[in-house]
C-alpha cells in the first residue's frame, strides 16, 4: 500500500524576503512580522495553501517570550499576545480557503518551536553548544512559556523543529507531557549523512520517539537534500518505534552568522516538503 503524503508549507522567511521583507539577521526572525505586519504572514500562509500544503507552521520559529520583550519593548502579556496572533493568521488562512475552495483535505496548524540557540541569534542553533552548560530542566523552562502560549491559542501540533541535539530533544519530549492533550512531531538538524548537528548519532537520537506516543513523527530538516536519504536509511532499521517520518532539508547551505545562508554545492530550491502522517 503506497505511503500516505502530507504536504508541509515551506520557509515562511524566504517568502516573507522574496515579497520584499528584510528577514535575515534580525533576531526575531519572521516573527517580528508578527507585530509589525501580521497581514504579511497571513498572505505566505494563503499562498502554501494554493501551492498544495495541508499543515500551516506559525512564524512562531525563533519567537519567545523574552525575544519579544527584548527586541520589541513589549510587557508580558503583549508578547504572550503575538502568539496567539501567530495562531490566528494561520487559522484564518485555512479557514478562508476551504470556505472559498470547498476544500475537503484536512489543515492542520502547527506551532513552531525552534531550538534556544534561534534566541540567542549566535548560530549556536545549528551546534547545539550551549546544551553543554544547560540542564534538561533548564531547557524545559526556557522552552515551557512558549508552548503554554501556542497550545492556550489552539494550535493542533507543536512543530520541535531544527532541534541541534538529543538533550534538547530529550527535554521538549518530557515537556511535551505537560500537555497531554497535545501531540508534535520532532525534527532534529544534522551536520551529516549521520550525525545531528550536536555530533551524536541519528539513528540513536530518533529512538527518542519510543518515550513520548504523543509524538507522531520524527525526522530532519534544515539540512543538505543529499544527507536524508542516509539519514533515514541507516535509521530506519534502528528504530523502536516505527512512527512516521518527516522530512523538509534546505537548498544544501551552510549558516554563516555574518553572511546568512552560504550555498555549499545544492542548487535546486526545495519548495515544499512532505510530513508521512
Amino acid at each position: 500500500m503506497a505511503a500516505e503524503l502530507t504536504i508541509l508549507s515551506g520557509g515562511l522567511s524566504t517568502e516573507l524576503e522574496a515579497a520584499g521583507f528584510l528577514i535575515q539577521g534580525d533576531p526575531l526572525w519572521s516573527a517580528r512580522l508578527l507585530h509589525t505586519n501580521p497581514q504579511a504572514v497571513k498572505t505566505v500562509h494563503t499562498n502554501f495553501l494554493h501551492s498544495g500544503a495541508n499543515v500551516l507552521s506559525t512564524a512562531t520559529y525563533q519567537a519567545s517570550i523574552e525575544g519579544f520583550k527584548q527586541h520589541l519593548g513589549l510587557n508580558f502579556e503583549e508578547a504572550a499576545n503575538l502568539f496567539t496572533v501567530a495562531v490566528c493568521q494561520a487559522k484564518e488562512s485555512s479557514d478562508a480557503f476551504i470556505r472559498q475552495h470547498a476544500e475537503t483535505r484536512k489543515m492542520l496548524i502547527a506551532g513552531s518551536i525552534g531550538p534556544y540557540g534561534a534566541f540567542l541569534h549566535d548560530g549556536s542553533e545549528y551546534t547545539g553548544s550551549y546544551v553543554k552548560d544547560m540542564s534538561i530542566e533548564e531547557l524545559k523552562d526556557w522552552h515551557r512559556t512558549q508552548m503554554q502560549c501556542l497550545a492556550a491559542a489552539g494550535v493542533d501540533l507543536f512543530a520541535f523543529e531544527t532541534i541541534p541535539s538529543l538533550k534538547e530533544a530529550e527535554a521538549l519530549v518530557q515537556l511535551l507531557r505537560e500537555f497531554p492533550n497535545n501531540k508534535a512531531w520532532l525534527s532534529y538538524s544534522c551536520q551529516s549523512t549521520s550525525l545531528t548537528s550536536f555530533g551524536e548519532r541519528f539513528d540513536e537520537a530518533v529512538n527518542i520517539a519510543e518515550r513520548s506516543n504523543q509524538l507522531v513523527a520524527i525526522g530532519v530538516n534544515c539540512c543538505s537534500p543529499a544527507f536524508v536519504g542516509p539519514l533515514l536509511k541507516s535509521a530506519n532499521s534502528k528504530r523502536v518505534r516505527k512512527i512516521d517520518w518527516i522530512v523538509y532539508p534546505n537548498k544544501g547551505e551552510n549558516w554563516d552568522h555574518k553572511l546568512g545562508y552560504v550555498i555549499t554545492g545544492y542548487k535546486n530550491r526545495i519548495l515544499l516538503s512532505a510530513l508521512l502522517f
